[in-house]
């Protein structure tokens, strides 16, 4: 990462719907816990959570979500207890100084919000934890990247429920936006990461 960037860290979806025993389980997620604590406590001022909110109900969403959630309807909210939208522990104690950003979709871009926090703070570079890493993260990736933001993607600190799909996008971040990404250990990015002044 360049000694200048002014940088923020993006944690996306670590959230208990994906943390415990839902149909949405990541198991992955209690291994990167670790990695994704470190670096949001170590950098809570400059951590921004994001969390995937469902509809209240399958009609309520738009177009072919509402196909999705009719297939996942007991992950509605109106199914789901309220509380399971929330951040997993160890990272809710973190907010503030750490911010929550909600969104409907895989993607944290498809409304103004957060672009327009982090242009207003003039960020340039975005450091990426969290899951899935061949959805929710994926998504946030490469619409960063359209949005001309330099990416770290903390290589251990990411996860998914699919081993597979989850090799196979590192590998497509690796080779084809090497140019705009580039993939680090969460212990050498620590080690870097510039001090918030």
């Amino acid at each position: 990462m360049k000694a200048d960037a002014n940088w923020r860290h993006l944690c996306v979806d670590m959230q208990r719907m994906f943390a415990e025993d839902t149909p949405w389980n990541v198991p992955w997620m209690e291994r990167v816990l670790p990695q994704v604590e470190e670096v949001s406590k170590r950098h809570a001022a400059r951590t921004i959570f994001t969390r995937f909110v469902p509809p209240m109900r399958a009609e309520d969403a738009t177009g072919a979500w509402q196909d999705y959630y009719r297939k996942w309807d007991v992950m509605t909210r109106e199914q789901m207890p309220p509380d399971m939208i929330d951040l997993v522990a160890p990272l809710k104690r973190l907010v503030p100084p750490a911010r929550v950003l909600d969104k409907p979709v895989y993607s944290p871009w498809l409304d103004a919000r957060l672009l327009s926090q982090l242009r207003e703070e003039s960020v340039d570079t975005l450091v990426i934890s969290g899951g899935e890493t061949d959805v929710c993260v994926l998504s946030t990736v490469l619409g960063a990247i359209d949005l001309g933001f330099r990416l770290v993607v903390l290589e251990d600190a990411v996860c998914s429920g699919a081993d597979d799909t989850h090799d196979a996008a590192i590998d497509v971040l690796a080779q084809r936006f090497s140019v705009q990404l580039e993939l680090l250990p969460t212990e050498e990015f620590l080690r870097q990461a510039p001090v918030l002044v």
